[in-house]
Formats: structure tokens, C-alpha cells, sequence
């Protein structure tokens, strides 16, 4: 009996050690892999950057571990990335030109595809060239790819061009079936993100404003698509009222929306042209992937930090690695702080894109911009959004920067509080009975709706956040309380129209941001490094295999569009009820 219990002791054991060994072996296989895929990738002479315009795109991305194992990668793209390895590809003679592949793009904010344009127009000037092919253009594709020394479509292919439309989305009477109602407190006759919540379809201000920023987007796309096609903006109108989607290949070359008209092998003729190699030789070429890990331009000089923040502004992550697409104002605040703290850095550039969040978080992360601007210049370079919360924690900075299509603005504060009374008395029978100490003592139960007193309580607390925001706004801008009321009142401006606001100062992407941050720090030689640091191997791995983030990247996909009035309802219970922020579910289509 001994014997027996000694060796199944010793099978026992023997088996927990090899199964850590094989554990071992599989994560040093796993570090190996994605080791060896962030290895620096070497250029071959006359070589060729391809851009597969695909995916969605978002500000920041990390490595797909599991993706680089599986070879199933993510279609996630990142601006970061992009717009870098457009600038390493213009600096490095190797390369001669960057072909552009189209497909189903979905770009975060009109904001991002214009800094993807500019970058490959800046691409252009050093002599390079550029040529895009596609089955199907979409509007936003086909508006990026226009800057292109040659379009080319398939003979069976769709070129998208219809102008925008903004559509939103109302939850109010989805909501009533269930016996759900909020209550709502705001300030500003445009702050109409609660309005998803509380009404059936815009209202008269919000349909000013949103107008205005989309024909604002409209008129920037056009512009810009007419210079490089060399066609009039009524011709472009008048392209649009036709709807181009459903005319052939021939007529986009008649209207010289097109260059040419070929199938996707032949497009190779074109690159191999251009290159001045034979037919029969192979294209030396490079993906976007490889191209992140091309060492780039040596760097000299201080440092300029470049600190991303993007999504919405939220006091504490929820968790995950992929809460790094929200910006926690416990993180951002450390993080800010360190960076004040930190000599090698002379200047930072903060990167905001976000249609904002909670308000009480947006005021620590003001706070911080503060202490850091306190002690070295920082400039702020918009995104897609920097609106309500998004600028509540721009204002403070010596400069800034923003795109003419960056959604901005939005100075406004709103609270808004779920009644689940109908649903729980009414719907499901639920009986509440109470005692209390004082007056107030049961403000905020589950019982009923709020009554005057508390409401007016409410407003009042929402008065005072309305005119904190207002005197950050102009102490940030040199303004009186007076001059950003008028500007205030919750109403979303196109970047162009913030700078005759006075909302900002200047047009432009991240480059121009970083210039002006080395010209107030006086520096000569600058180099940028980007913060906050990107998780470790093993924090992403774990990440991606995490069963929430699987679950949330199904629901996307199977929902599209519909996914962020989803994920609303689902977290809304998580949010701080006073909110600064621009309208939650805007689709421009």
C-alpha cells in the first residue's frame, strides 16, 4: 500500500512538472513569436509601401498577440501607426511609392481620414508617388485615395459619393414599454446628448448645430477631392445628388472621378511601371504592419512627450488592457503628474479625442494639465472629438491645435438620472415602504421619480458645474465668462469654426503640435516619444484571451453600427450621472 500511494505520489508530481515545463516552453514559444515579429524589418531598394484601406480605424491600437500567433490578425488600425509609417516611408529613399488597396473602411471620426490624407499629400511632396485600386470605394475611401497620383477602379467596381447625413438614434419610447423614464437636468439649449434618452428626434437647436457641422465636414471633403481631381465643387454637388454608387465604371472615368479602369492583376502592371522593373519581376513590398517596424528618421535632441487620450473620460477604467481606449482620470492624473515631474521632458503634447464623459473626472484631468503647464509648455492636438468633457481638458493648454472636420466645442453639463419606478412597481409588482431620519433621507431611491425640491436641488448643482466649466474655458482662452457663454450653451463646433471662435488656435495634426511645442520650449533638436507606454507581451496576450473582450468584438461585429447605443444601455449604470458631453450617437453617414 505504501509502494502504491509512492508512486502514484511520484506520477502526480511528475505530471504538474511536465505540465509546467510545457508551460513554459509554450510561453517562451509565445515571446518568441511576437518577439520576432517586432524585430526591426529591413528595406529592400525600390521597394513599395501597400496600405490595405480596411478595418476600422482607431486613434491607438496595441499588437494583436493571439492574432500574431494564430496569423488571424485584427483589422483594428491604428492612426498612430498609419500616419507614422507614412512618414517613415517618405523619409526612407528605399521606398519609391505607396499603392493603396481600398475595401470596407470604417474610420472613427472625419477628423482621422483628413490626417491620413494630409499625411500621404506630405507623402507626395518629397516626389514619391501614389496609386489606388478598388473593388468598391466608400465615400470616406474614396475621399483619402482622390489624393493619389492615379485612381483605379475595377470594370465591375463602385465608387461611393453622396454627400453626408447625420442620423441619430431615440431610446425614449423603447425604454417607456419597459417602465423606464430619465430625468434629466442640463444647461445649454444645445447640449442635446440627453436627448437619445428623453425625446423622439432632434430638436430645433440641435438641428442647427448639427447641420452646420456637417455641411462644415461637406464642404472640406469636397474642396479638398475637387483640388486633387481637378473638379468643381458644383460638379462634385451635383455627383453627389446623382448618388454615384449606382452608375457604371465607364461614367467615373468620363467624369474624371477615375484614372483608369482595371482588374486587380493588372494593377501590378502599373506598380512595375512606375518601379521601371520588368514584368516578370517580383514587386518588392511592404504592409503596413512591417512597415511599424521599420526603424525610422534617427531622433536627436530633448524630448517631447506625445500622451494619447482617447474615448471617454471616466474616473477609474472598468479593467482590461483594452480600457486603455478610455481615459480614467485616476491613470491620466498620475500619468500627467509624472510627466510634469520628469526633466527629459520638455514640453508635452497631449492628443485628445473624446466627445467627453463625466464632468468630475474632466476637472481632475484639468487640474493636472495645470500643474504640468505650470512647469513646461503643453500643447493640445485634436482628433476626431474634442468636445464637452474632450475640451474641458484641452482649455488650459498654451496652444491648440485642431483639424478642420475635429468636432469641438460643447461647453455644457447635464445630469441625468434613470427612473426604474414604472418597471418595478407597475411592470413587475415590486412594493417599496420606508423610514427615514430627516427630509432628504431617501433622495435618490428606487421608489419614485425625483420630486420639484430634488430637481431644483439638481439644477442648482448643475449651475454651479456649468459656470466651473465656463471659468476654466476663460481663464484657459483669455476670454470673459461673457464671450464663452456665447460660444458655450453645449453647441459642437467644427474645428474651422472653433478657430473664429477663438475656441482654438491653429489648424492641423499632431506634426504641427509638435512643432509649436519645440518652438515654446525653445528647443532646436527635438525628439517625440508616445505615452502612455503600450502593455507588455504578456498583459496583451491575456487580453485577448479574455472571454469579455471576445464577447464585446462579437457583439460589434454582428451589430455594426448599432453597437454603441447598445453598449450604452448595457454600462449605463456605470456612468457618473453629471456628464459633460457632446450628443452620445451621432452616425454620419
Amino acid at each position: 500500500m505504501k509502494d502504491f500511494i509512492k508512486y502514484t505520489l511520484a506520477t502526480i508530481t511528475g505530471m504538474v512538472v511536465v505540465s509546467v515545463v510545457m508551460g513554459l516552453i509554450g510561453l517562451v514559444t509565445i515571446i518568441g513569436l511576437v518577439a520576432s515579429n517586432e524585430a526591426p524589418v529591413s528595406v529592400n531598394d525600390n521597394s513599395v509601401m501597400v496600405i490595405n484601406l480596411s478595418g476600422t480605424l482607431e486613434e491607438r491600437v496595441g499588437n494583436d498577440v493571439l492574432g500574431v500567433i494564430t496569423g488571424n490578425e485584427s483589422s483594428n488600425l491604428s492612426l498612430e501607426d498609419m500616419l507614422s509609417s507614412i512618414k517613415k516611408a517618405k523619409e526612407n529613399d528605399k521606398i519609391k511609392g505607396i499603392y493603396i488597396e481600398s475595401g470596407v473602411f470604417t474610420p472613427d471620426a472625419p477628423a482621422s481620414m483628413k490626417a491620413i490624407r494630409d499625411e500621404l499629400a506630405d507623402f507626395k511632396s518629397s516626389g514619391k508617388w501614389i496609386v489606388a485600386y478598388a473593388d468598391q470605394y466608400t465615400q470616406g475611401t474614396y475621399y483619402i485615395c482622390s489624393v493619389a497620383d492615379k485612381v483605379l477602379i475595377n470594370p465591375q467596381g463602385m465608387l461611393d459619393w453622396h454627400g453626408l447625413a447625420a442620423q441619430s438614434i431615440y431610446l425614449k419610447d423603447m425604454m417607456a414599454k419597459f417602465g423606464v423614464k430619465m430625468q434629466l437636468s442640463k444647461v445649454g439649449k444645445y447640449k442635446s446628448a440627453p436627448e437619445m434618452f428623453t425625446a423622439d428626434g432632434m430638436s430645433e437647436p440641435n438641428r442647427e448645430q448639427v447641420t452646420a457641422y456637417v455641411n462644415g465636414i461637406w464642404k472640406v471633403m469636397v474642396k479638398e477631392v475637387g483640388e486633387s481631381r481637378k473638379i468643381t465643387a458644383d460638379k462634385l454637388n451635383e455627383y453627389a445628388d446623382r448618388n454615384m454608387a449606382l452608375v457604371s465604371a465607364d461614367d467615373y472615368l468620363k467624369l474624371k472621378l477615375v484614372d483608369g479602369i482595371v482588374y486587380a492583376d493588372e494593377v501590378k502592371k502599373e506598380i512595375k511601371k512606375r518601379l521601371g522593373i520588368k514584368d516578370d519581376e517580383e514587386i518588392s513590398q511592404l504592409s503596413l504592419a512591417e512597415m511599424s517596424g521599420v526603424e525610422g528618421k534617427e531622433q536627436k535632441g530633448e524630448e517631447i512627450a506625445v500622451y494619447y487620450a482617447f474615448g471617454d473620460i471616466v474616473e477609474s477604467a472598468p479593467g482590461g488592457i483594452s480600457a486603455t481606449s478610455c481615459i480614467a482620470s485616476e491613470d491620466v492624473c498620475r500619468d500627467l503628474d509624472e510627466l510634469a515631474d520628469d526633466d527629459d521632458v520638455k514640453a508635452v503634447v497631449l492628443r485628445v479625442n473624446s466627445g467627453g464623459g463625466s464632468a468630475y473626472a474632466s476637472e481632475q484631468i484639468w487640474h493636472s494639465v495645470m500643474n504640468l503647464k505650470a512647469k513646461k509648455p503643453v500643447v493640445v492636438s485634436m482628433g476626431g472629438y474634442a468636445a464637452s468633457g474632450g475640451y474641458y481638458i484641452s482649455c488650459a493648454a498654451n496652444y491648440i491645435f485642431a483639424e478642420p472636420t475635429t468636432l469641438t466645442g460643447s461647453i455644457g453639463i447635464f445630469g441625468m438620472f434613470p427612473d426604474f419606478s414604472g418597471l418595478l412597481t407597475e411592470k413587475l409588482g415590486v412594493k417599496f415602504d420606508e423610514v427615514k431620519t430627516n427630509k432628504h433621507s431617501a433622495f435618490g431611491t428606487q421608489a419614485r421619480p425625483f420630486n420639484e425640491e430634488e430637481l431644483a436641488m439638481l439644477n442648482e448643482y448643475i449651475d454651479r458645474g456649468y459656470s466651473l466649466f465656463r471659468k476654466r474655458v476663460a481663464d484657459g482662452r483669455g476670454m470673459t465668462v461673457e464671450a464663452v457663454e456665447a460660444v458655450a450653451q453645449g453647441r459642437v463646433w467644427t474645428g474651422a469654426d472653433a478657430l473664429d471662435q477663438k475656441l482654438v488656435d491653429g489648424m492641423g495634426g499632431i506634426g504641427k503640435a509638435v512643432e509649436k511645442a519645440a518652438q515654446l520650449a525653445k528647443l532646436k533638436e527635438y525628439k517625440t516619444v508616445s505615452y502612455p507606454e503600450k502593455p507588455g507581451i504578456l498583459e496583451r496576450l491575456m487580453d485577448d484571451i479574455s472571454p469579455k473582450n471576445n464577447l464585446d468584438e462579437s457583439m460589434q461585429e454582428v451589430l455594426g453600427e448599432y453597437y454603441k447605443p447598445f453598449a450604452l444601455m448595457k454600462n449605463i449604470s456605470k456612468h457618473d450621472a453629471i456628464q459633460a458631453r457632446m450628443p452620445y450617437i451621432i452616425t454620419i453617414k
